[in-house]
């Protein structure tokens, strides 16, 4: 019967050891962008200003049961060689107020970088119909940066995620998006 226990307890010290959570690293450090200051004479080749649909829930099965959700904002630039401008990143709720800005000052985004802002799960400010405006310019011709959010949530063991695109709803007056 002692062998019974040293050999089932030896098991179960096997099984928890293999199912115990090692130390998750924490995520890599990524440089902040920098902050520019706009020269009153700056003449941008090509901007634009991009709507972005948030959702801080979702309702189930009627409008009393609805999932909470983290929404992260990313902004891409997509061009191999040249710098963008974001100049600005403003939350809105359903109703169209202005919740926050995201930065105070222009930011740079480097060819190929990116940056993301966060708005947390318990932060239901925004309501269903929430809303983010980018606005971003460039000094020369670049393509077009990815602009999108990523909506996730979990409960009652059920979890949901989706990415909700940018649309660009104006562009630079002098800019004039080539034809697709």
């Amino acid at each position: 019967m002692k062998l019974y226990r040293l050999i089932f307890s030896a098991i179960a010290l096997i099984f928890l050891t293999a199912c115990t959570p090692s130390k998750v690293s924490p995520p890599p450090v990524v440089s902040s962008p920098k902050v520019v200051t706009l020269a009153q004479n700056f003449q941008a080749a090509m901007g634009q200003t991009i709507y972005v649909p948030i959702y801080s829930h979702i309702y189930y099965e009627n409008r009393q049961k609805y999932f909470d959700l983290a929404a992260t904002l990313s902004i891409r630039n997509t061009d191999l060689t040249s710098p963008m401008i974001v100049t600005a990143v403003r939350y809105h709720n359903s109703n169209g107020k202005l919740i926050r800005q995201y930065i105070e000052r222009p930011i740079e985004l480097d060819a190929l970088a990116s940056t993301n802002f966060v708005v947390d799960r318990n932060d239901t400010s925004g309501g269903s119909g929430a809303n983010f405006i980018v606005e971003w310019v460039a000094k020369t011709e670049i393509s077009e940066p990815i602009v999108e959010a990523v909506m996730i949530g979990s409960a009652l063991q059920q979890g949901i995620s989706w990415i909700s695109p940018g649309k660009v709803i104006k562009n630079q007056p002098n800019f004039q998006k080539s034809p697709s």
